[in-house]
């Protein structure tokens, strides 16, 4: 039976602790701003301005119409023009294109023929960058074709457009990619911070003495753990607050949900992270044994939460190990809620995990503790 008194005791010395160490409060709270405002810049997956040198051996009309369409796509940007197909491929090699389009001596009258051939050389070492270079040339080739079998059908009195393919792109038609970044990396940075700090707390108090100065006291595990705990919650609110006033007046990230659900959830995501924490304190024996579990902790929610890839794409048994992160249900959510409006009723299938992981990995880390110094 948890006795609030002693419980509040617990939380008040650890307000105080916080309050007596203002720098590490102020890199809490800060770090997690300088990287959401960082990351969010820097890690982008919309591929564009990519150099690229033409190679013209026609020296035609037609290749200059080819090439400025590329350009005008916004995903190349020609850095120059060499005279062979071996310079191209040099260009290439010394890093100073990416991609090389190339036309023979005969594409002018090839095109006049209806059989005119172009060929794309792409660094496939970056395959993002060489996805996005495929995909923007074969688009630009395959529109160009349309418009010329549109004039010869065209004159031909015949309908220019046999086929109408209309695309409707839902809850992010610019496809900006900040939308899907962003979100992500609060999950990320909640993650790292709230786990980092409980663990490193945790075990400095048994460096310096103090927590077996607090064994002696009649409080018992359960109210020492909540009660360190807690105060961290607050924490995470004001964290969370922040990277959220950040991500939708810095990087335009709407919040088309319930405010009030999306909290409600980062609620349990907080208790889990510092539940997370908590465990690692039980095991570590030093404040730097607790930064590196922490942060062997933190490469698998990158990796495998959702955050960059999607987890149906991996191998199934990597997905199982995908779906034992509370990050990986928490991203979910949080995307829903901000960018579709979704309720947590329509995500009930990810909230309940994430519900039930939160007290579950508290529960552990107070057996845990209690084992630890009995």
């Amino acid at each position: 039976m948890i006795n609030w008194i002693r419980l509040l005791a617990v939380m008040t010395k650890e307000f105080i602790h916080i309050r007596r160490d203002p720098l590490t409060l102020a890199i809490i709270l800060g770090i997690p701003i300088i990287q959401l405002t960082l990351f969010g810049y820097a890690v982008n997956t919309n591929v564009d301005h990519i150099p690229t040198v033409v190679c013209d051996l026609s020296n035609s009309s037609e290749a200059r119409l080819f090439v400025e369409r590329l350009e005008s796509t916004s995903y190349f940007e020609v850095v120059g023009y060499v005279g062979s197909f071996a310079e191209a491929r040099e260009e290439i090699d010394h890093e100073r294109a990416k991609v090389a389009v190339l036309f023979k001596g005969d594409y002018s009258r090839n095109v006049k023929r209806g059989s005119a051939q172009i060929g794309v050389m792409v660094d496939a070492s970056d395959p993002l960058l060489a996805s996005s270079a495929l995909s923007a040339s074969a688009q630009v080739g395959l529109s160009m074709n349309i418009e010329v079998v549109g004039e010869q059908l065209s004159a031909a009195g015949g309908s220019t457009t046999p086929f109408d393919v209309r695309v409707r792109a839902l809850y992010n038609p610019d496809l900006r990619s900040a939308n899907y970044i962003v979100p992500g990396l609060i999950g990320v940075i909640l993650t790292m911070t709230m786990v980092l700090v409980t663990a490193a707390a945790i075990v400095r108090e048994r460096e310096t003495g103090a927590l077996e100065a607090l064994i002696t006291t009649p409080v018992s595990k359960a109210e020492l753990m909540i009660g360190k705990i807690i105060p961290y919650v607050i924490v995470g609110f004001i964290q969370m607050t922040l990277v959220l006033l950040i991500a939708m007046y810095v990087f335009s990230i709407p919040l088309r949900g319930s405010f009030v659900e999306l909290y409600a959830v980062g609620f349990v995501f907080i208790v889990a992270s510092l539940g997370v924490g908590m465990v690692i304190s039980t095991i570590a024996k030093t404040q730097i044994q607790a930064m590196q579990m922490s942060f062997f902790f933190f490469l698998p929610n990158i990796l495998l939460s959702g955050f960059m890839f999607p987890v149906s794409s991996m191998p199934w048994i990597i997905q199982n190990l995908a779906h034992a992160l509370p990050l990986t249900y928490f991203l979910v959510i949080l995307r829903g809620i901000l960018l579709k409006g979704s309720a947590l009723a329509d995500l009930w299938q990810f909230v309940w995990p994430l519900t039930l992981f939160a007290p579950v990995i508290v529960t552990i880390g107070i057996l845990r503790f209690s084992k630890k110094l009995s």
